[in-house]
């Protein structure tokens, strides 16, 4: 009896101590597979004790507003980055990378696309004004007693609001505003670290080195143009006329990175990067019996798995059935994520279907190969399970992704503007399931990715907390982001030093001129 006793006291000690020391973490999200995967991070953390407050907008569709694991702050607005925005965004990049449109039209796209995108981080704007002007609301968060603010900085709410909260900032982090999150940190050497967009890789020719410096200073001029035109307006509104959100942006206390050095080329960091890529992933758990007997039925061929991300319904008419029609002659099953009209040549091998467990398929013993549009998340499930990859990118870093993997021989890249001539789908995808080096390579590429002494997920919560612990992690952060871009290249220095070499070469070609001179004077009056 007495043992019972002290076994119950030991475990209510220990319930105790685990609800006691939980953190209280006021997060911002963002909408689709940025939330998806931010959603893992948050039901860990919940899972250790701490308390979770997501700040979302009023017409968010993905962040609901009731869960068993958060709270919910619900900041009413008129208007949100909705999908039917995503989808024409898609549409039109979709028809110009297809050649839809005429090539003259390229670069009234590209103004379009940057209002388009102006316009994005405006609504978000939109959220953070509605929170200030509610100065009920701003009560409440400061009573609340947060210990950390957590946010994706692809958008910069939660930014601004970490700062006028005067609270530590974690980044669950892949882009900053606009740009990969390590060019507005981490030294960059343009010479051999790829401008996403650029299809470089890490071994660039003159040429590609002379492209990669154009596009790093239109992205820079992007970058800027965007936060001039919001957020930096919103600092200074609301947090003071001397507010620079570049600086705000760049302080944060924690990066966690959303890639690996399996995924990414090696490059230079910082140290308050922390490297989480394939934290989402997980072992295969058991499939809902119809598609584990669907799978099942597949024999020795096995399955092929095909998804173009959260936010695809559906391709082109034209383009899928050219798809289904690669598929209906393959002697592999197909699981197929398609929402748009059934394509009139579809074949008996292929099941079409609104969601799938796309982690438990790809590590299910009998897949073989994943077709996939390249996003962040896709790519690293594929390569935590070791499956080759098809892709067909879309837009944004997809096409730079899925050239990590190809690099490293584990993927055929496909282009929108040809996947349905000349059978280049079907031969792309019999190329990969016929060849067997691709799946060795993704195999090797799932080992060193597991090859890790803690988990990236165990990792990414050890950081957090530790953040938690030591009220923020300043003695990390390097000064770089407080510098003004000479200073951080050194141009002064060098224009200083330069000047220095001239006056001294100055001063002495004038004393050798003036000895000369001399010199020779006197020569002349000894002659004389």
């Amino acid at each position: 009896m007495r043992l019972i006793y002290c076994c119950g006291v030991v475990l209510l000690l220990t319930l105790f101590s685990r609800v006691s020391h939980g953190g209280n973490i006021l997060v911002f999200p963002i909408e689709g597979s940025h939330w998806v995967n931010m959603e893992v991070l948050l039901r860990a953390l919940h899972s250790k004790g701490h308390n979770l407050t997501i700040v979302r907008n009023s017409k968010t569709w993905y962040v609901e507003e009731n869960s068993t694991y958060y709270h919910s702050i619900t900041v009413p607005v008129e208007r949100s980055l909705g999908k039917e925005m995503i989808t024409d965004l898609i549409s039109t990049a979709i028809d110009f990378e297809r050649g839809a449109l005429p090539v003259t039209s390229f670069f009234n796209m590209a103004v379009g696309m940057m209002g388009t995108f102006i316009e994005v981080h405006r609504i978000v704007g939109e959220v953070v004004s509605a929170i200030f002007d509610d100065q009920e609301l701003l009560r409440k968060l400061k009573d609340s007693n947060f210990d950390l603010v957590l946010t994706d900085p692809c958008w910069g709410h939660g930014i601004i609001l970490a700062k006028y909260l005067n609270l530590p900032l974690v980044y669950d982090v892949r882009w900053l505003i606009t740009r990969e999150a390590h060019f507005s940190l981490a030294p960059s050497p343009l010479s051999y670290i790829p401008i996403t967009g650029t299809g470089n890789t890490d071994k660039m020719t003159f040429l590609q080195r002379v492209k990669n410096v154009m596009m790093y200073l239109i992205a820079q001029t992007q970058h800027h143009i965007m936060v001039s035109q919001t957020y930096q307006k919103l600092c200074e509104k609301y947090l003071g006329p001397n507010s620079d959100f570049n600086e705000l942006s760049l302080s944060a206390d924690l990066w966690l990175m959303r890639v690996d050095f399996v995924f990414e080329y090696p490059r230079p960091t910082v140290p308050n990067f922390v490297y989480m890529g394939g934290f989402q992933c997980t072992p295969a758990k058991a499939l809902p019996q119809q598609l584990e007997d669907f799978v099942q039925s597949s024999g020795e061929h096995g399955v092929i798995l095909m998804s173009m991300g959260s936010f695809v319904s559906a391709l082109p008419a034209d383009m899928t059935n050219e798809i289904a029609a690669a598929f209906a002659k393959l002697p592999q099953k197909v699981i197929w994520r398609h929402k748009g009209d059934r394509p009139a040549n579809l074949g008996n091998n292929t099941l079409l279907v609104d969601w799938m467990p796309q982690n438990d398929l790809l590590g299910h013993p009998k897949m073989k190969l994943f077709i996939a549009h390249g996003g962040t998340n896709g790519v690293q499930e594929a390569l935590y399970h070791g499956i080759p990859v098809v892709g067909i990118p879309l837009f944004f870093d997809q096409y730079d992704n899925l050239l990590r993997l190809k690099e490293r021989g584990g993927a055929q890249i496909l282009e929108l503007s040809t996947v349905d001539k000349d059978n280049n789908f079907l031969k792309a995808v019999e190329e990969v399931l016929n060849d067997p080096s691709y799946r060795m390579n993704m195999q090797r590429l799932s080992r060193l990715h597991r090859d890790q002494p803690m988990k990236p997920l165990d990792n990414a919560l050890f950081w957090i907390e530790f953040v938690m612990r030591h009220k923020g992690a300043a003695h990390l952060r390097t000064e770089s982001y407080r510098m003004p871009w000479y200073s951080y290249h050194s141009v002064d220095v060098m224009l200083f030093l330069s000047g220095l070499v001239l006056i001294t070469v100055g001063v002495v070609v004038g004393l050798i001129r003036c000895l000369w001179s001399k010199l020779c004077l006197r020569t002349k009056r000894k002659r004389d």
